[in-house]
């Protein structure tokens, strides 16, 4: 079993430092360094003011320590982790476009009044699950030790616990509206005929090239679905040959 300093160099590059940065935000914000309005999202400030940072920062603050926070920053180093090594293994500018565009499209969506919140890092969490389950598809899920389900409907069943649990349906909505438009436009769209209207700019490859970025593995390059049938995803498979599912248990045990 690989040490914690050892799995963590292991992450690929843009969900190591997402999370990284999440997580560092969250103990300042706990050793009282800096206050959360300074970097919430507040239109006002940003569209009066030019506070222009608050598009940015709002995505990094998971929330305060707790039970929520914990699964945030698991489903970070569970989905972003293998869609990065699986998907966009070796189109690491591919997977930093994919999570620009979807603060772009949250970002978008928060100027709607009843969907406007003051921190967006949850939405962007959610939309990599969504991405995820769409990717695969068939993956098995066991949630709570007590309910096993194919990943295609997990977005879903996540909706269902926040409801049970109370927590706020607005920011995981968004981030299925804003998966399902960006998976909608790379890839269902482009299988039914269509352009590719959101490819990855020159700018975000030469950014990743020029920091060096690019996610080195010796693993095989999965190949490209074929298939036009949205369901079954692009035919990645997880737990490499075995075809095994994994739990979700660790998420909601105390």
């Amino acid at each position: 079993m690989s040490s914690p300093a050892e799995f963590y160099k292991s992450l690929p590059p843009i969900t190591k430092a997402y999370g990284t940065i999440c997580l560092m935000t969250t103990v300042a914000s706990h050793l009282g360094l800096y206050r959360l309005e300074n970097i919430a999202l507040i239109h006002e400030l940003v569209f009066s003011e030019f506070q222009v940072w608050r598009l940015l920062t709002n995505f990094f603050f998971l929330g305060n320590f707790s039970m929520n926070f914990g699964i945030r920053l698991l489903m970070i180093a569970r989905y972003g982790v293998q869609l990065e090594q699986g998907p966009f293994q070796r189109r690491t500018a591919d997977f930093l476009w994919m999570m620009i565009f979807g603060a772009i499209s949250l970002l978008a969506l928060s100027i709607v009044p009843i969907l406007r919140g003051a921190f967006l890092g949850i939405s962007l969490v959610f939309m990599l699950l969504y991405i995820w389950s769409r990717e695969f598809p068939n993956a098995q899920v066991n949630i709570y030790g007590l309910v096993a389900l194919k990943a295609f409907y997990l977005p879903w069943a996540m909706l269902a616990l926040d409801v049970i649990f109370g927590s706020p349906l607005v920011p995981d909505l968004m981030g299925i509206i804003a998966g399902h438009l960006y998976y909608f436009l790379t890839v269902l769209h482009p299988l039914a005929g269509g352009r590719n209207i959101i490819s990855t700019p020159r700018l975000v490859h030469k950014l990743v090239a020029r920091a060096r970025l690019e996610y080195p593995t010796n693993a095989r390059v999965p190949q490209e679905r074929t298939t036009g049938v949205a369901f079954t995803g692009r035919s990645y498979r997880l737990n490499s040959s075995t075809g095994r599912g994994f739990s979700l248990r660790r998420f909601w045990s105390s």
